[in-house]
């Protein structure tokens, strides 16, 4: 007698077949296994080297006072005048220096800078996590055409693993709604494949790396 079976049921009975089995799973430490080569060089030279290659800027300071130094030259630079920020430990920064600051949203659509703080900056491959998880919440970060990132170097980790591993120890069971790994300023090649920076958020990224 002719077989009449479909290739799709054959398909699904092996699938059948294969779940009511119970085998060993062959490769146990597969997520353990390296998918980089190893590397010696420091956490902040490989962020700065991975960060500044997909298009982010990024400046060393030895303390608060470099810092804010460089920010007012960057400010006047580029004639930034209105810069929000949100988040209580960073505005502290801010005040004890008397560097001005928007701290409301009010004509929050005439921002020039959004400048927050973040969870963790990943050094292979140059990227920023983020979360909702403080006062910047979701829209700082996103709808500025410049975000700025204050940093500091306990927060390099290596990969994306061991910043997620700060996340929980920082939040334990009660993780942000919102985590988002940032790497390098918003692209897009959509259009006639022509690489527009800016596209649907910062168009410009800068990261202050501080001591601490």
């Amino acid at each position: 007698m002719r077989d009449i079976t479909t290739s799709k049921e054959k398909l699904l009975k092996k699938i059948r077949k294969a779940l009511l089995e119970k085998r060993d799973n062959p490769y146990p430490n597969l997520e353990d296994l390296p998918h980089y080569p190893a590397t010696d060089e420091p956490l902040d030279v490989l962020f700065a080297e991975q960060f500044t290659a997909i298009s982010g800027q990024f400046l060393f300071c030895e303390d608060e006072v470099q810092f804010i130094d460089n920010l007012l030259q960057l400010a006047e630079e580029r004639k930034w005048h209105k810069i929000y920020c949100w988040e209580p430990a960073l505005q502290e920064v801010l005040a004890r220096y008397e560097y001005p600051y928007y701290e409301t949203d009010r004509d929050f659509d005439q921002a020039d800078v959004g400048f927050t703080l973040c969870e963790a900056l990943v050094a292979r491959n140059g990227s920023i996590l983020l979360s909702n998880g403080n006062m910047a919440g979701r829209r700082l970060s996103i709808y500025p055409p410049v975000h700025i990132v204050l940093a500091y170097t306990s927060q390099m980790v290596l990969d994306i693993k061991d910043g997620l591993k700060l996340l929980k120890a920082r939040y334990e069971n009660n993780l942000p709604s919102m985590i988002s790994n940032v790497t390098g300023p918003s692209r897009t090649a959509d259009i006639e494949k022509t690489l527009v920076l800016g596209a649907h958020g910062p168009k410009e990224l800068f990261v202050f790396l501080l001591e601490g």
